[in-house]
């Protein structure tokens, strides 16, 4: 099977790259060639960039692909763009959506792909469904092979995630609880929420490359556990052996102390949901969920102790999260309780 992916060295594409190669898919990764540290031994590069009209129709000239996958595409414009792209050029286009185009906050706390789509808090969420909602219609209209899948929140080795953190700097985290600084968790803490290794992400998928009865269909792919931020604070300080310091803080403080996290906890991290996986097992039997958060993470930690110049801190972020908790902390300490 000849697969074609667009990206493919990302966070979450690097190891649904490395499994491909594993599973004998002959692997084809479309990019400009600046994270070639993750591309998969037997993996082939064609370097370019998608945006570049002229340049890709020379690149797909006389080429063919069993499956298609982009997983770096996030407006209507690009979905565009790739329908002219591949139309008549594969048997499967698969489109990297997400969970957080599902209703927020949700209507019942158990989600599955029939629930609504409707996130008008996050332009992200916003984008992707749009995204969907055209390559549908192309779908119903011209019978383009599109298959969604939507990935949640999702790390690897690279990444160490949290609800309010940095992103681009993960080891900000990590050290303010070894340096004993407090650590914000929106609410109280007790909100459900999944977290998937990028490895498991990768099994549902591979999967997924080259099944016609996928065609016309959306799927989640997430893991099956599901704790509270609460929760998985606390793992990642028996991993690191240190008792984090908490503050609890509502998502509306959250916001106006950190406006950056405002859509990311409001049209995320902070609706409390259990995502139903019965679908991509029924499509995908052998999938299953073999990494704990536990694991991953010691994985993850691992990786940054190993590699120093990884551990940067975004020392903005840290110096707002310090006033941010100390302004909270302060009107707090003002209130009398008779």
């Amino acid at each position: 099977m000849k697969v074609l992916f667009i990206g493919g060295t990302g966070l979450i594409s690097s190891a649904a790259s490395k499994l491909a190669v594993q599973r004998g898919v002959e692997l084809y990764l479309l990019n400009r060639g600046n994270r070639n540290a993750f591309v998969p031994e037997g993996a082939k590069v064609i370097r370019g960039d998608i945006n570049n009209r002229s340049e890709m129709e020379a690149l797909l000239k006389d080429r063919f692909f069993d499956v298609v996958v982009n997983w770096i595409i996030f407006s209507p414009e690009e979905v565009e763009r790739d329908i002219q792209y591949f139309t008549g050029k594969t048997n499967q286009y698969i489109f990297i959506s997400t969970v957080a185009t599902y209703q927020r906050p949700p209507s019942y706390y158990i989600v599955d792909e029939s629930t609504p789509q409707h996130n008008p808090i996050w332009d992200y969420a916003t984008n992707k469904i749009a995204c969907e909602e055209r390559l549908i219609k192309e779908y119903k209209d011209n019978h383009f092979p599109m298959t969604i899948v939507r990935p949640s929140h999702t790390y690897g080795e690279t990444s160490i995630p949290f609800a309010v953190t940095s992103g681009a700097h993960p080891w900000t985290l990590i050290d303010r609880i070894k340096k004993g600084k407090k650590v914000i968790v929106p609410g109280d803490g007790t909100s459900l929420w999944t977290i998937t290794h990028n490895t498991d992400f990768a099994k549902g998928l591979v999967g997924l490359l080259g099944n016609p009865e996928a065609i016309g269909e959306a799927f989640h792919i997430t893991s099956d556990e599901v704790k509270t931020w609460n929760q998985y604070l606390h793992i990642i300080g028996q991993v690191l052996g240190v008792e984090p310091k908490v503050v609890h803080m509502t998502s509306e403080c959250i916001s106006l102390f950190l406006p950056e996290m405002k859509a990311p906890l409001f049209g995320d991290a902070s609706n409390s949901y259990i995502v139903d996986n019965t679908k991509i097992k029924r499509f995908v039997p052998d999938y299953k969920v073999t990494k704990t958060f536990e694991s991953g993470i010691k994985q993850s930690i691992a990786y940054f102790e190993n590699n120093h110049e990884k551990q940067t801190i975004d020392e903005d972020l840290n110096a707002r999260m310090d006033q941010s908790i100390a302004t909270y902390e302060g009107f707090l300490s003002t209130i009398k309780t008779t």
